[in-house]
């Protein structure tokens, strides 16, 4: 993530590239801080003269730190992690999660909102997540003038489209063209920053877990849905119309089981949640799974295992199919590594993970599954709000630490 640019002659160097130079300064200093002013102008290729000037000005602006140390030689930099503050948002088809963080994206406080099953009306959706903002920001005393903005992460199988306005598409909630960012605007002026669930746990995951150093990498995110965030070269890739990713309404059976999106045979009507529920209920003669919603009930399929044989074949079954699906995404995309991720692929994954990769070994060909890792995301419930937030602070970056280009209604 290390900003590159050729290096200019000392004497060529004016005030435009030394304010240009802000930005490249912050970005390696967000991902290897500390560093000297010295370090800084070898990482970033920028001539000294430029980074002095764009480390006084962010020092005099108390976004950066040169704390005096008692070692010879020069002082690292680090950023000031209260400088400023993010939110971020995870719109999840079984509760809506709002956390607060620092600069550095450590968690200063959080609020969850379930969703009841079939509840996802946008207006519901929409009040969970104003309450949120209000219950964190109060939390953590932290002032709205402090605070960078919003990244909110949707996770529902369709597209985020940006435009004139974004707009939500989301078929498994029924959301067809949900104008998102103007009704989060009717009741909050921070600026707000929207993408998709599985994009967004793929950049945390890129940033700081289970990705980070790879270029080449897909983050599959499976809860009640299932979705994938591909990386190609370090960047993401979204298609057309954004909506590239939707890895669980890929067909791994024709003619197979119903699908929630209508269609039949897709991997989500195998390996998502609400589907492997299903076929462990009716591995149980109709009876119903014990737990009050899906999450708990998914953990009870799980602990069931351990002594029910129906149980384990249940998740064999599944672990066979997502071994499938992962052997497709090999197979397509060449990755370097395959990070499993959100709530029920965790859970899934720490019991099944071994034998999803004798699934995968099967399916995928030889070469391309011999330079591929397939991890289990390190970020835990919190990665999608995680990556929501890593959207204002990618602006904070980008922007030089300036302020914003638009001003907050």
């Amino acid at each position: 993530m290390t900003a590159q640019a050729a290096q200019p002659h000392p004497l060529t160097v004016g005030r435009g590239q030394r304010r240009g130079a802000r930005s490249p300064v912050l970005w390696a200093l967000y991902f290897d801080s500390p560093l000297t002013r010295r370090q800084l102008t070898l990482r970033t290729g920028l001539d000294a003269t430029a980074v002095d000037a764009a480390v006084d000005e962010l020092l005099l602006e108390g976004v950066l730190i040169e704390p005096e140390t008692d070692r010879p030689g020069p002082a690292p930099l680090r950023l000031v992690r209260a400088h400023r503050y993010v939110i971020g948002v995870d719109v999840g088809e079984t509760r809506v999660r709002v956390a607060l963080f620092d600069l550095a994206l450590n968690r200063l406080a959080a609020a969850d909102h379930p969703l009841s099953a079939g509840r996802h009306d946008p207006d519901i959706v929409v009040g969970h997540v104003l309450a949120g903002l209000d219950t964190v920001i109060g939390a953590a005393g932290v002032p709205p003038s402090a605070i960078l903005g919003v990244g909110v992460g949707v996770g529902v199988s369709g597209a985020v489209e940006r435009g004139a306005e974004t707009l939500v598409h989301g078929q498994s909630f029924g959301w067809d063209a949900v104008p998102l960012e103007r009704l989060l605007r009717a009741g909050t002026a921070l600026p707000l920053f929207i993408d998709n669930g599985a994009g967004a746990m793929g950049r945390a995951e890129l940033w700081f877990g289970a990705a980070r150093g790879a270029r080449h990498v897909v983050v599959a995110l499976i809860g009640s849905g299932v979705g994938a965030s591909i990386v190609t070269g370090g960047s993401p890739y979204r298609g057309a119309t954004s909506s590239a990713g939707e890895w669980g309404h890929t067909t791994v059976q024709a003619g197979g089981r119903r699908c929630r999106c209508g269609a039949r045979g897709c991997l989500e009507a195998y390996v998502g949640a609400g589907a492997v529920l299903e076929r462990f209920r009716q591995a149980r003669r109709g009876r119903p799974v014990p737990g009050e919603d899906e999450e708990s009930a998914f953990g009870a399929l799980l602990t069931a295992a351990d002594t029910s044989p129906a149980a384990q074949r249940v998740l064999e079954e599944a672990a066979v199919y997502l071994g499938a699906g992962i052997a497709n995404l090999v197979n397509l995309f060449n990755p370097q590594r395959i990070v499993l991720g959100g709530w029920a692929g965790l859970r899934f994954g720490a019991r099944m993970l071994p034998r999803i990769r004798e699934s995968v070994a099967a399916q995928a060909l030889r070469r391309p599954y011999a330079h591929t890792a397939i991890e289990l995301g390190t970020l835990g419930p919190d990665g999608v709000a995680l990556g929501a937030a890593t959207l204002p602070v990618c602006r904070f970056l980008a922007d030089g630490a300036r302020p914003p280009r638009t001003p907050v209604p």
